[in-house]
């Protein structure tokens, strides 16, 4: 797929927003430009900024309007952003160099680069221990950094592959490994693994939405299902039927929604009948490879 197109289905994925009545729709498109394809689409809720990563850098958009707002440069094999509100840092993997870039959310400007391990690719902000933590797919890893000082804590082995992850606000970050198709269990400020357990009958989990009224974990699948767990019991409560080729979810509290982004051209949403009972609501269509998503609440 070209670039424009790239840049068109990342925009349609922006702007999908739920309406009135039973059903939800794309209602704006905004062509970014710029070169380079695009990876984790990461909301700040407060400012109604988007970041975004594109390859060598992230970009800052205006979630009302499209307006670029400014760039995070210097990267390298851009993946995810996090951001640390309490310090006023951002936090953007650099894949390429198994590193991340810490930056100044008002300025964009890079304040330094922590060392981190090969394919630096997702990275969490987890509030109760001040810390962010990156996935790191090809060393099996997830390393810890203070989100104030900038510093490097430790490196965890995850025993797996991870892709995205949640932190649930109690001490405790989940993330999917994909190769073993299970979800772990972190203890954010011991800094270790606690429990594991398989998302069995659903293979290959990579994105990952939270519910933490409920104490649900939604992992999607590339599969073409996704996994609902109980993150107090350590097990699937629930799978339903998804798209293929996923890569983005989310959780809307207000709603009972979740979401799937599908590259195979549609979001699925999926509703929260109960903590252990859920249906399709509907599959909303989109570009095809519109595959990743943030949700604003």
């Amino acid at each position: 797929m070209n670039k424009n197109s790239l840049l068109l289905t990342l925009a349609a994925m922006m702007s999908l927003l739920a309406q009135s009545g039973s059903s939800y729709r794309v209602t704006h498109t905004y062509i970014l430009g710029g070169e380079g394809s695009w990876d984790y689409i990461v909301p700040d809720p407060p400012s109604h900024r988007l970041f975004i990563a594109r390859q060598n850098r992230v970009m800052v958009v205006d979630e009302e309007n499209g307006a670029l707002l400014g760039e995070v440069t210097g990267i390298n094999g851009a993946h995810g952003t996090a951001i640390a509100e309490s310090s006023g840092h951002g936090f953007a993997t650099s894949g390429n160099d198994q590193s991340v870039v810490m930056f100044d959310l008002k300025t964009f400007k890079a304040l330094g680069r922590i060392p981190a391990a090969e394919d630096a690719d997702a990275i969490v902000y987890d509030k109760p221990s001040d810390r962010v933590f990156t996935l790191n797919g090809d060393a099996h890893s997830s390393t810890v950094i203070d989100a104030a000082a900038g510093k490097l804590i430790t490196n965890i082995p995850l025993g797996g592959k991870p892709e995205y992850g949640a932190s649930a606000g109690d001490g405790r970050l989940y993330a999917n490994l994909t190769d073993i198709s299970e979800v772990v269990e972190i203890d954010t400020k011991a800094a270790t693994v606690m429990r594991r357990w398989s998302t069995a009958p659903c293979k290959q989990p990579v994105a990952m939405a939270i519910d933490t009224a409920h104490h649900r974990l939604f992992s999607g699948c590339r599969s073409g299902l996704m996994a609902i767990s109980d993150y107090q019991s350590g097990k699937v409560v629930a799978t339903v039927p998804i798209g293929m080729g996923v890569d983005g979810a989310g959780y809307d509290v207000a709603s009972g929604d979740a979401f799937a982004s599908n590259a195979d051209g549609a979001v699925t949403v999926i509703h929260q009948d109960g903590p252990d009972k859920y249906h399709v609501r509907e599959n909303v269509p989109t570009p095809e490879r519109s595959r990743n998503m943030g949700l604003d609440p």
